[in-house]
């Protein structure tokens, strides 16, 4: 059944993806995050391919504090540059963001067209910040559905960051894991559904976090997620820092997986 969508305001008149910043060199970023990663002892020897985080607490870290949760989400958006830039720094190749989920339309006209806003002014503010750190944008989920402005800055962000060679940021926007494999399963017609998942080329996820300390996978990267390592925080998305994140990276570095194989 098909929701009715808030679509925000458009912001067609601003934006930061224009041709000049297309063929700038990214050869200082690149010597800059390598030597960066000499530094990784803290997070041990083995690095996730793939992490995937649910960000959890926006909501209830703004009403702790008597704020509208609008501001949990402003908030949480800063994380988010922290996390990824950690990311980036010490070598992570995927990190995937459950940003805005199928589910997610059931709240309120308001928080939703806010929330959509907040993502299409987060891409443009930050593509310079991308191209400095190599940074790919990629989405998963059903962008079909979304309102045309969020539609096409999403567009925008991944055709202008497709040459980037750092660290592959997916962002699931509208995304639910069993919507993607309905959607998978029509298309494929009795064959293999991976090759017809929104981003076949995505590897499995090593190593999935949830913040906000509920114990639970909401719908997110069922079949990527088979066999992830599973790590919850009761730190509210607000509140977690590259410091939470090196030790969730330890956490997994510790971890001895097995596949359903015996070792």
């Amino acid at each position: 059944m098909k929701v009715n969508r808030y679509d925000p305001v458009s912001l067609s008149g601003f934006s930061p993806f224009n041709k000049e910043f297309r063929d700038l060199s990214q050869n200082s970023t690149l010597q800059t995050r390598q030597a960066a990663r000499q530094d990784t002892g803290a997070v041990g020897d083995t690095l996730p391919v793939h992490v995937g985080i649910i960000m959890d607490g926006n909501g209830r870290w703004a009403q702790g504090r008597g704020l509208p949760r609008t501001a949990g989400h402003e908030e949480g958006l800063q994380t988010v540059k922290k996390i990824v830039g950690e990311a980036a720094v010490l070598g992570i190749r995927y990190l995937t963001l459950y940003t805005f989920s199928t589910e997610n339309w059931k709240r309120t006209e308001a928080e939703v067209g806010f929330l959509m806003n907040l993502v299409t002014t987060h891409l443009r503010r930050e593509f310079v910040f991308y191209r400095e750190h190599g940074i790919r944008i990629r989405h998963i989920g059903d962008l079909a559905e979304l309102p045309p402005v969020v539609r096409d800055e999403i567009t925008r962000a991944a055709a202008e960051t497709a040459g980037f060679t750092g660290l592959t940021v997916v962002l699931a926007i509208n995304y639910g894991a069993r919507d993607e494999i309905q959607r998978a399963s029509k298309k494929a017609g009795g064959a293999d559904i991976s090759a017809f998942l929104d981003l076949p080329d995505l590897p499995d996820v090593d190593l999935l976090v949830r913040t906000g300390g509920e114990k639970r996978l909401s719908n997110f990267l069922l079949w990527q997620a088979a066999y992830a390592e599973l790590l919850f925080r009761d730190t509210l998305w607000p509140d977690y820092t590259a410091e939470c994140f090196r030790e969730d990276l330890t956490e997994f570095a510790g971890r001895e997986r097995k596949f359903g194989g015996v070792k």
